[in-house]
């Protein structure tokens, strides 16, 4: 019987704790009396916590050199189609063109001397490789490790090899240039240009510590709005 009655009462419990909780709130009048009221449970929402408090700024929310460079590092040249530099196009993709030139050139070179260099110091008379009858390269000057042959494949293996990572370094570079031209000549666009700008160009004297007078001539430049 306390068996049954112990376990009623951990149901019970149970229950109670998975039931949705109510909240009460006391609302002071003007009064001495008060009034509960209800509050609902917010933590019965289904809102996740990084949707509820995080939030992603949209694309219309970014200004123009911010919208510039994205552009151009996700399609390279957009960022110049972006800023209506047309011409400035032809010039990305050109470069693009002559550096996947050379990449590929100097990858292919690399390629071959390595397999060249590998089969003919492997000490196997069975593998010939391309360069075997080549006038400085061919196996009558020696195929010993060490020998006059072998050491310039080693030479044109290593200066195609490096020619490859530089143009690698030249691209990545040629990359992140465009993506900063088109951020630099979107701030560009947003510049007063107009008229009413003037420089101008006027002696002054500027003071220097040291100097028998104390001062030393010098030419001011003062950028300034023309008043109409």
């Amino acid at each position: 019987m306390r068996l049954q009655a112990g376990f009623l009462f951990l149901l019970l419990g149970i229950l109670l704790y998975l039931a949705p909780a109510t909240g009460y709130g006391q609302v002071i009048t003007e009064g001495p009396d008060s009034v509960l009221v209800e509050v609902p449970d917010t933590l019965t929402k289904k809102e996740g916590f990084f949707l509820a408090n995080f939030k992603v700024s949209s694309l219309k929310d970014l200004d123009r050199p911010t919208k510039a460079a994205l552009w151009a590092a996700a399609i390279p040249g957009a960022g110049q189609f972006y800023n209506k530099s047309y011409w400035k196009m032809p010039l990305v993709y050109a470069m693009g063109a002559v550096l996947g030139y050379y990449l590929i050139y100097n990858n292919n070179q690399y390629q071959s001397y390595r397999v060249a260099l590998i089969k003919r110091i492997d000490g196997d008379s069975t593998t010939v490789d391309e360069y075997a009858n080549h006038s400085t390269l061919g196996v009558q000057n020696g195929t010993e490790p060490g020998s006059f042959a072998v050491r310039n494949l080693e030479y044109r293996r290593d200066g195609y090899r490096r020619n490859r990572d530089l143009t690698i370094l030249l691209s990545i570079g040629a990359y992140g240039l465009q993506i900063a031209e088109a951020y630099v000549h979107a701030h560009l666009k947003e510049f007063d240009v107009s008229d009413d700008l003037a420089l101008r160009m006027q002696p002054n004297l500027i003071p220097v510590a040291g100097t028998p007078t104390g001062i030393t001539p010098a030419l001011t430049l003062t950028l300034y709005t023309r008043s109409k």
